[in-house]
């Protein structure tokens, strides 16, 4: 039995909310950024008001939020984590009296340096770096260059393009939470309850 945490992210439905909840994940992950296609809207998060969460902490995304922004979406949700993934500062992050966590964009194992720079990050998010996007690529970066430094970071979230075919993989690793987006979805935006129970047999099964 696995003891890895689960996070499936950028849910825009309420009902697949509802759903998601019956699986005890351990986080669920809705972006307040405008150009993803994950998108949810204030007047969404509203409807979530509420929701029961139970032992399922709320994660919100952000990309270069301004601070108004994230004191007014975050305060929908009880006791959220912040996820940043643009170029905030660890003061701005460590503002809100909120756990947060810190996205870093990997391109190779001199990326890793950046998280120094968030000593007082609940966790470190690795995800694939594309330039001039912010998350969301749907691809693995090179989870080998994770292994040089895994000792330097206290908690790692694997995220980009995990699926059922290299799930595995991710696994190995040995992350402290795997995070499911596009891998679990029919199509863009919409998440598949199917894929997500299928994904989270094989986490929770393994070693």
């Amino acid at each position: 039995m696995s003891n890895i945490k689960v996070k499936v992210c950028g849910v825009s439905n309420p009902e697949m909310v509802k759903q998601l909840l019956k699986l005890e994940l351990d986080f669920i992950g809705f972006i307040f950024y405008k150009k993803s296609p994950r998108y949810i809207s204030n007047q969404i998060a509203q409807d979530l008001l509420s929701v029961d969460f139970g032992n399922t902490r709320p994660v919100c995304v952000y990309v270069n939020p301004t601070r108004d922004y994230v004191l007014e979406t975050s305060s929908y949700f009880d006791n959220p984590i912040l996820q940043f993934h643009g170029e905030e500062p660890e003061s701005f992050c460590d503002s809100f009296n909120l756990e947060y966590w810190k996205a870093i964009r990997v391109k190779s194992s001199s990326s890793f340096s950046e998280t120094l720079s968030y000593q007082s990050a609940e966790a470190i998010l690795l995800e694939n770096h594309k330039d001039g996007l912010y998350g969301g690529t749907g691809e693995a970066f090179d989870w080998s260059l994770i292994k040089d430094h895994d000792d330097q970071i206290k908690k790692i979230i694997l995220s980009g393009g995990i699926n059922i075919e290299n799930v595995d993989n991710a696994i190995d690793t040995l992350p402290w939470c795997i995070d499911l987006n596009s891998g679990v979805e029919s199509s863009i935006g919409k998440k598949d309850i199917e894929l997500i129970i299928d994904i989270l047999k094989n986490i929770k099964n393994e070693h």
